[in-house]
């Protein structure tokens, strides 16, 4: 009993979690937020480059986006933000004067978004039906304008779902950035629940780093899955009161 009772004191310390939640909210959540949303979007239109150059007609391309795609899928997650964050870091710092390590955070979580964004922008892509290549094709569209106007834009629409998931995952591993040595200011809801953790003794403060996560990636999930039941069942839709009165009608 003494041991679950210092598992709960350990881990589940109320007081400790409310003393370090408000320096959450206004500096870590911030930043947080920043991280996966900039990545994010960086790494979509990274990802779409990846994706066209891989659906590409040319072999060059296709192999120059494949070889990307493997190496940034195929590398835990931390070594590529260390390579980057504390490889590159000196070299920048030399070359070009840059000392933040917030950027170079960015830069990683980009690097490895686009990766898997791009697969996902390919795979809705090629899902389009030819036929719609092929008609915009007779209607006298370049291969270049029938790809950039019809179908890439409903493949991207396919894939909404999984674009989304993958923002849950950049919120995640934007906990991974803490390796960089962020300044105060610049530190994300994991690296403000370790250093409480590390300052007190006590894990609470990362528990309360968890529930925040939670906090954001639950209500996405439930917006994964709505806009996935949307995308495949349609808008339901509206009942015309000339319509009804048929319904009716027929029943009678």
């Amino acid at each position: 009993m003494d041991a679950f009772q210092q598992f709960l004191k350990t881990f589940f310390d109320w007081q400790a979690m409310g003393e370090v939640i408000p320096n959450m909210l206004t500096v870590g959540l911030p930043n947080t937020l920043i991280l996966a949303i900039s990545s994010g979007i960086l790494g979509s239109l990274l990802g779409l480059v990846l994706a066209i150059m891989g659906i590409s007609r040319n072999p060059i391309p296709r192999w120059i986006a494949r070889i990307y795609t493997d190496i940034l899928r195929g590398l835990p997650a931390i070594l590529v933000i260390v390579i980057i964050g504390i490889g590159l870091g000196p070299i920048l710092r030399q070359t070009m004067g840059i000392t933040n390590p917030f950027p170079l955070g960015i830069f990683a979580l980009t690097l490895m978004a686009a990766a898997y964004m791009g697969e996902i922008f390919r795979s809705g892509i090629q899902s389009v039906d030819k036929g719609q290549l092929e008609a915009s094709r007779a209607l006298g569209f370049s291969y270049g304008s029938a790809m950039l106007l019809v179908v890439i834009p409903q493949g991207i629409r396919r894939v909404l779902p999984a674009l989304v998931n993958q923002l849950i995952h950049l919120i995640k591993d934007s906990s991974l950035i803490y390796m960089l040595g962020l300044l105060a200011s610049q530190r994300e809801i994991y690296r403000v629940g370790n250093d409480a953790a590390a300052n007190s003794g006590n894990m609470s403060p990362l528990i309360a780093a968890g529930l925040l996560y939670l906090c954001m990636t639950i209500p996405l999930t439930h917006l994964v899955n709505y806009i996935d039941k949307r995308m495949r069942e349609g808008r339901a839709q509206k009942i015309e009161p000339d319509d009804a009165a048929a319904v009716v009608g027929k029943g009678a």
